[in-house]
């Protein structure tokens, strides 16, 4: 009855969606940039061995020995030192980035289902279209049961789903600005030239389409390449990326997005469709699973409590911080219409030393060195290109793009590694500060504090929705 949502980059780690799936819900790994979250954290010397102990399982000892020559440092790299980077998604993966993502996401489900038979799930973002094959099919080897994707219309992965549970070739077709009429740009991931023999065929898992309206849902019912299981229907209320307002942008006096009554979803007809969906954005309250179940639904996804409970890869020092906030009832999330580079509005919690500040961000030196949000675009020899709004801004110029699109965006690609303790270090500039990110349900996190406690469980959490259902 209840998901945890997937959220940010390793926000949802392992550790959360395995506490919430031993419960009996389903637990979700976030699967953004896991690439990178597997590079850094063997980088900080894998204290607890987790991650060498994963790695012990991938199915191909060959790529996971060459990952920890790469990656791993014996007791961590020092406090000040940069990380080493991952290299950066493009239209043709190298094969070492093709590997590491494909173990990035292994690692992060088998973790997740280590020793228990509960539910797990993988979060994607069709924003995020470059690494998703290879991401998709290592939480398909470490058994992942549902993969849930929103922030775009992800109609060709149930197709893939198919295809690679099958031990087919899968393809999708990559967003490329400016591309003429008829061309076509293709990622491809090939299970048999991966495995380098005959792949087993493996389990398909569940798919669950994200969605802001009854259109959407309608239109991956009926016009997605494979089957859709069901949908999490997402609210503007939720954290992370929110679908913009439908019609004209209208800005509010604080100038956030303002949304009316055409962006409330149709449940009638989501309802119509005759597949279960669960109802997420402000849902995070005792008292809304019942309610959602009286409006039809199979139950809830929950993210904005999950992401502050222990359990969470947030750091300790950014939860106590929120966590005064809401106790105080002064917590606040802003919904930015120009934070994210993907031109999606974006929650941002305002916190102190963080990306929320303006001083901090334009002070910030803009670069990109990750590259999960660049655009593609093609270029006048008919090659692909990259650019994103939040590079420098005479680059993203010099690449086509327009400099009024720059105005305001934040690299969100290096703000949410270090919200969870994953910064990068570089010499002589200021730490990448955290880019927080947390649905309005923000300000009422204190109420999941048992009595005399200072932080809350994913337990607490399912314990209070729960109650009332």
């Amino acid at each position: 009855m209840i998901i945890q949502g997937g959220m940010g980059v390793a926000v949802s780690s392992w550790r959360l969606a395995r506490a919430v799936s031993l419960r009996g819900q389903l637990g979700v790994v976030s699967g953004t940039a896991l690439a990178v979250v597997l590079a850094r954290r063997l980088q900080l010397g894998d204290p607890g061995g987790e991650l060498r102990r994963a790695l012990a399982q991938f199915p191909f000892p060959r790529m996971a020995a060459s990952v920890l020559e790469d990656f791993f440092i014996p007791g961590g790299k020092p406090a000040t030192a940069p990380f080493r980077l991952t290299p950066m998604p493009t239209i043709n993966f190298s094969p070492a980035l093709t590997e590491l993502t494909v173990m990035a996401n292994f690692v992060e489900v088998f973790l997740a289902k280590e020793g228990h038979d509960g539910l797990v799930g993988a979060n994607y973002l069709e924003k995020i279209q470059l690494p998703t094959l290879p991401s998709l099919y290592g939480a398909m080897l470490a058994g992942a049961d549902y993969i849930l994707m929103g922030a775009g219309i992800p109609r060709a992965i149930p197709g893939a789903l198919d295809k690679l549970a099958q031990g087919q070739p899968a393809s999708l077709r990559i967003d490329v600005e400016g591309a003429l009429p008829g061309e076509e740009f293709i990622s491809t991931f090939d299970p048999r030239s991966f495995c380098g023999a005959e792949p087993k065929p493996l389990k398909r898992p569940l798919f669950l389409g994200i969605v802001a309206s009854a259109t959407l849902a309608m239109t991956l019912a009926r016009k997605a390449s494979g089957r859709v299981d069901g949908f999490v229907v997402e609210g503007f209320t939720a954290g992370g990326h929110n679908a913009p307002p439908r019609g004209p942008l209208q800005l509010s006096a604080t100038g956030e997005p303002v949304y009316g009554p055409r962006d409330v979803p149709e449940l009638e007809k989501i309802r119509e469709l005759g597949l279960p969906f669960w109802l997420a954005g402000g849902y995070g309250r005792p008292g809304k699973l019942a309610e959602a179940l009286r409006l039809g639904a199979a139950g809830i996804q929950v993210g904005t409590p999950f992401a502050f409970c222990e359990e969470s890869g947030i750091q300790t020092q950014i939860k106590k911080q929120v966590m005064a906030l809401s106790r105080a009832g002064r917590a606040r999330v802003l919904t930015d219409p120009l934070a994210s580079p993907t031109g999606f509005p974006f929650k941002v919690t305002e916190l102190e030393n963080t990306l929320s500040d303006t001083t901090l961000y334009e002070e910030r030196v803009r670069l990109c060195d990750l590259g999960y949000l660049r655009h593609l675009y093609r270029k006048t020899d008919g090659t692909v290109g990259y650019r994103c709004p939040a590079e420098p801004v005479e680059d993203y110029v010099r690449k086509g793009g327009d400099a009024s699109e720059t105005k305001g965006r934040k690299c969100v690609c290096n703000g949410l590694p270090s919200t969870v303790g994953l910064a990068q270090e570089r010499a002589g500039q200021s730490p990448e500060w955290p880019l927080v990110t947390a649905g309005d349900d923000v300000a009422q996190i204190a109420q999941f504090l048992p009595p005399g406690a200072e932080a809350y469980s994913a337990a607490d959490v399912l314990d209070k929705l729960l109650l009332q259902a």
